[in-house]
């Protein structure tokens, strides 16, 4: 571990607003590993995701991307793994396989079922639908997740430690209010993303605070 100490400072290429890059700030933070941030503006110049520049650090042009290790890695939940197998303390995943199962439901549902059906990149596509349609996907994964919630949450989304499954939860939620889905149909998810938000890893790297963060939007 202490040779890994001395190499150069992960670098994650995202944006400010992007939930999943949100999620990987959430992991550094909780981790306590500082990074360099190389923002990728997804909107400016058609957006900067779709130069031949970034198509080389990742091929779907999508944030987020980390350069660590040596290596550069893609799609949020992956690099999460890497960080929670490579930097195990503390630990993102619940001992207990049934919770650890449990936790992967509340991730997939979140970064397979919910966040790529209203992304930039299909909303672009829907037009003038966009915020119907994002509030659509949106009601209808939270729809699932609820219930779920019911069952596994105590003081966070599994049990009473912090895992994955809270790092993806709170910038779904972010994404929710900002396409004005009504939140009071979903207490359970309300009350977790409450107490998850004052929480200083989640704070830190909120998206109203970042190096990116248009002037207009900043807390």
């Amino acid at each position: 571990m202490h040779a890994m100490a001395t190499q150069a400072k992960p670098v994650l290429y995202g944006y400010f607003r992007s939930s999943c890059s949100w999620r990987v700030r959430i992991a550094f933070a909780l981790k306590g590993i500082e990074y360099e941030q190389k923002p990728v503006n997804l909107i400016k110049d058609g957006g900067q995701q779709l130069t031949d520049q970034f198509k080389a650090i990742n091929p779907m042009q999508q944030v987020p991307a980390v350069t660590i290790d040596g290596i550069t890695l893609s799609q949020s939940l992956a690099i999460i793994q890497y960080i929670e197998e490579t930097r195990p303390e503390p630990s993102l995943l619940p001992a207990d396989p049934k919770q650890r199962g449990q936790v992967r439901i509340i991730c997939d549902i979140i970064a397979s079922g919910i966040q790529p059906l209203q992304n930039l990149y299909v909303l672009r596509k829907i037009g003038a639908e966009k915020v119907q349609w994002a509030q659509h996907f949106i009601n209808r994964g939270f729809e699932a997740l609820e219930p779920i919630l019911k069952q596994t949450a105590r003081k966070y989304c599994v049990g009473d430690e912090i895992s994955m499954a809270d790092i993806c939860l709170v910038p779904q939620v972010y994404n929710a209010e900002r396409f004005k889905v009504d939140m009071s149909q979903f207490p359970t998810i309300r009350r977790l993303n409450q107490t998850l938000i004052e929480i200083d890893a989640f704070k830190a790297t909120h998206p109203s605070c970042q190096p990116d963060t248009p002037d207009d939007l900043q807390a």
